[in-house]
């Protein structure tokens, strides 16, 4: 049997198609190769149309047929995986009212924090295990607030990936894990909040109905069937957010095992089985792909806006059609430290782990009878890898005690530099492994669908491909703490 990925990102969609029994990817597909658009109407401002997504999930699902390798008859069960906390409204007739606003977009901080201080920051942190901050039910706040008439319209709220997956079965549900991830979910009474909802004025006929992660999240029309080419019934058995998804994928679902990516933004997720957070609220705690109400399965996500970001502006501003890899070749001439060259990576949205500080991308030191295209590669990738550092330090002060992080040899974990730069910068070792969010989604519906029975049993031949120990510490803790000094004082200055 075959199982079939999606994976929404804000870069572009990304398919697999893996065999069920050998576990063995048959073939992958991206669309488009260029990174898709942001809509930034105004500052702090970041829109995707969903149908936009739903248009590039049709084009990868072609590109991977035409090779012919597989017989898309054979798929037997969908899993979905997306980008996180965008917000996407549709009608009665499941028609869009408005574009995505996306994960990165900061228009509802100032909601968000008045909700923090109305609500009380002890309710939020110990019940919705956050702040609302420009989450998506801050979101949605927003919209209410601003565009009324649009809200008066909406059916049903929904995420990214149930957008795809009502696209696919025209059912539209949610999970836990969704709800919590938009900060509706209250994990103290195990329900969606009272407070939350009554505090905005939200109607909870909005929420779609509840089911776990791993199950049933509607079957394909014979409509989408006809479109795509598929058996109408198969079942969407499987949705997440990218980052407990890309957390699946590398197998990571018990207490104590860590996962990152470095895509479009960067991310290190830890699990627990304590319901902690931080009491700044710069990192974020979501209910794992595993939740349970009788066994507590949570993801602590620390985000920062611009990692691989900042590396597609870098390399679109000062090249002229050169690969990443060329790129990182370049970047590798130049000295650990980019001969004094200091980079703060924070121009895509506010950034949680900076208290939803808007403080913007920063170069330091700039010389211009020294510094090159070289220099700046490696002060990106280094500032980037610095970025990871100061968000794993607030993670430690909360109880993480990192042994190794595992992560998908993919995007910046590509760079041989920026591995360098995160293992000697954190000082934890790295384990890569061959693997990625849409074969982490299609595994994901392999379990949905009960093709495994249990989720072990999806990752058994999994194994690492590279393990990278922290051998140059020393010299980049004296750069790091450099950098330190930059950012804190941009910091200040807010």
């Amino acid at each position: 049997m075959l199982l079939l990925g999606i994976d929404i990102g804000t870069s572009s969609v990304k398919l697999a198609i893996v065999d069920s029994a050998s576990q063995k990817t048959i073939i992958t597909a991206q669309y488009p190769e260029e990174e898709s658009a942001i809509q930034a109407l105004k500052p702090g401002w970041a829109e995707q149309s969903p149908e936009m997504w739903w248009e590039h999930t049709q084009h990868a699902f072609a590109i991977c047929k035409k090779k012919g390798v597989f017989n898309p008859l054979d798929i037997s069960a969908i899993g979905i995986a997306y980008q996180m906390h965008g917000l996407v409204l549709v009608d009665k007739e499941q028609q869009l009212l408005r574009n995505s606003i996306i994960w990165c977009d900061s228009r509802a901080v100032a909601l968000g924090n008045e909700a923090f201080d109305e609500l009380g920051h002890e309710y939020c942190l110990s019940h919705l295990l956050n702040s609302p901050g420009n989450f998506t039910a801050s979101k949605l706040a927003w919209v209410k607030q601003n565009e009324p008439e649009v809200y008066a319209k909406i059916h049903k709220i929904m995420l990214p990936g149930d957008f795809i997956a009502m696209k696919l079965s025209s059912s539209i549900t949610t999970s836990i894990s969704a709800l919590s991830e938009g900060i509706f979910w209250d994990f103290k009474t195990d329900t969606i909040s009272a407070s939350l909802m009554d505090h905005y004025g939200f109607d909870p006929e909005m929420i779609p109905e509840i089911r776990p992660v791993f199950s049933e999240h509607g079957t394909v029309s014979l409509s989408a069937a006809e479109l795509l080419g598929l058996k109408s019934g198969i079942p969407v058995a499987y949705k997440s957010g990218d980052q407990p998804n890309n957390a699946l994928s590398l197998n990571v679902l018990e207490p104590g095992e860590i996962a990152a990516t470095a895509g479009t933004s960067g991310v290190i997720y830890g699990l627990s089985d304590q319901l902690a957070y931080d009491p700044q609220s710069r990192v974020n705690t979501f209910a794992h792909v595993n939740y349970t109400p009788e066994q507590k399965r949570l993801g602590t996500l620390l985000c920062i806006n611009g990692t691989g970001s900042m590396n597609r502006w870098t390399k679109n501003l000062l090249t002229s059609g050169i690969s990443y890899a060329e790129m990182n070749e370049t970047a590798k001439k130049v000295a650990i430290g980019a001969d004094g060259l200091r980079v703060l990576p924070f121009g895509n949205g506010a950034e949680r782990m900076l208290n939803n500080r808007l403080i913007g991308g920063h170069f330091h030191n700039i010389d211009f009878n020294l510094h090159t295209n070289a220099h700046i590669f490696r002060g990106v990738q280094e500032g980037i890898a610095f970025a990871f550092r100061y968000g794993l330090d607030i993670m430690c002060s909360n109880g993480l005690r990192p042994n190794v992080i595992r992560c998908g040899k993919a995007n910046l974990f590509l760079s041989e530099l920026f591995l360098e730069a995160f293992v000697n910068s954190t000082g934890v070792p790295v384990e890569l492994y061959e693997n990625d969010g849409s074969i982490g989604a299609a595994l994901g519906a392999g379990i949905g669908a009960k093709i495994y029975a249990r989720p072990a049993e999806a990752f058994s031949r999994m194994k690492p491909i590279q393990f990278t120990e922290p051998s140059l510490t020393s010299n980049y803790e004296q750069i790091y703490q450099d950098w330190l000094i930059n950012l804190e004082a941009k910091i200040t200055q807010q």
